[in-house]
């Protein structure tokens, strides 16, 4: 008899006790909003900030509505305008296209390879088309950073980090979201630290970030961010700038802070799952994993491989078979955008020519989210379902052939 996996694939763990407690005096005290404190408080909000650009290692940090809000407030800050081009990777969600045409920007689309990361050749032949880079760290892939800032900065390219995959995650030692002028995090649900939604970013730059705090709507009340610039970097810009409101709440700064000091335990558990599939997968015919370079610290709360060069119908059939098993499994090549999954083309707010060989890696990416709710055994289950359905589409391809 067939086995069964009978977990939920959107199934995360519960909020930490103590952050139960914390959003409980937050409710009991009614305080919600990140400015309404009592004498003397020093805001929920305000204290996850400190507490980020500490975990990270930034000079400043704001926390804000959503990932994507963080991200659009980056590249306001960093001066994008209306028909302003913003290099961006082919291979993302579509909240990155959309923080760009958010502002009024053209995603210019670079290529992906298949470690599932931006084609740096790619990028620098794009360098002359945009100043600006949103670097999306898809699914938690990061490339190689020092190779990609050196390309920026002869080309005179300013790089904004979407790190919505990546909030722990490291190049070389060095903290995701700290090669650009911001890093851009997500805390919605299905991220490394959960409010239902939620973002925060961070950058050393001081006039940068006094805009972005600006923009959040912090309306005259910036000397309360404890994790921001010094108050006479606002002294132009604050009345320059406009109020596009997007805080965070004190509730959600609640929740997140008990998260935020489990998150470097919470990254070994993910990358454990991560590599009990990783093993039970490796040498499945026709299935191509994705090497991770030895400089890539990764936070693996989802599961990628390739179905390379394989036809649309055969990749249907195994997330079909995968499914009636139990395993939801999502493909990037479909023709069509379902749930979270889209590919560039998918976009037509943002026309962008055909990329024959990205579409050829599009194709093939079968994509898995790796809830910390699974068990290592769930996790080797899941593998041996993925592996007998691939290897049985793949005989049954071959000797059709």
């Amino acid at each position: 008899m067939s086995e069964i996996f009978t977990g939920q694939f959107t199934q995360q763990e519960p909020i930490p006790e103590d952050g139960i407690e914390a959003a409980l005096d937050v409710m009991r005290h009614g305080r919600l909003h990140r400015y309404n404190t009592a004498p003397g408080e020093v805001a929920e909000t305000a204290l996850l900030e400190e507490e980020f650009a500490a975990f990270t290692g930034a000079r400043y940090c704001l926390a804000v509505a959503s990932g994507g809000y963080a991200i659009a407030t980056a590249l306001r800050a960093a001066g994008v305008r209306p028909g302003d081009k913003v290099l961006t990777n082919a291979f993302t969600l579509a909240p990155v296209p959309g923080a760009v045409a958010a502002v009024g920007g053209v995603p210019v689309y670079v290529g992906v390879t298949e470690g599932l990361v931006i084609d740096l050749k790619d990028l620098e032949a794009r360098a002359s088309e945009a100043r600006v880079l949103l670097l999306s760290h898809m699914r938690g892939h990061i490339c190689d950073m020092d190779r990609l800032m050196a390309i920026c900065q002869k080309a005179g390219i300013t790089v904004i980090e979407d790190c919505a995959h990546t909030m722990g995650a490291s190049w070389n030692g060095i903290p995701s979201g700290r090669h650009g002028l911001f890093g851009c995090y997500s805390t919605q649900t299905y991220k490394h630290l959960n409010s239902g939604e939620g973002g925060l970013l961070v950058s050393d730059d001081a006039e940068a970030m006094a805009r972005a705090i600006m923009l959040s709507g912090s309306y005259m009340l910036y000397d309360r961010h404890s994790a921001a610039p010094p108050p006479e970097t606002f002294a132009q810009i604050r009345y320059e700038t406009p109020n596009i409101s997007g805080r965070m709440d004190n509730l959600r700064a609640a929740i997140l802070r008990p998260q935020l000091r489990r998150l470097k335990e919470q990254c070994g558990k993910w990358n454990a799952r991560y590599r009990v599939i990783e093993a039970g997968l490796r040498g499945t015919p026709g299935l191509t994993l994705i090497e991770r370079p030895e400089a890539e610290g990764f936070v693996a709360s989802s599961f990628q491989f390739l179905l390379a060069d394989w036809s649309s119908e055969a990749v249907r059939e195994v997330i079909g078979r995968c499914g009636a098993r139990g395993v939801e499994l999502k493909w990037f090549g479909a023709a069509e955008p379902a749930g979270f999954t889209s590919r560039y083309d998918s976009w037509r707010y943002a026309p962008a020519p055909r990329m024959p060989e990205t579409d050829r890696i599009l194709a093939g990416i079968v994509d898995m989210r790796l809830p910390l709710t699974f068990s290592l055994d769930d996790c080797d289950l899941i593998a041996r379902i993925i592996r007998a359905e691939v290897n049985a589409v793949w005989q049954a391809q071959a000797e059709a052939s």
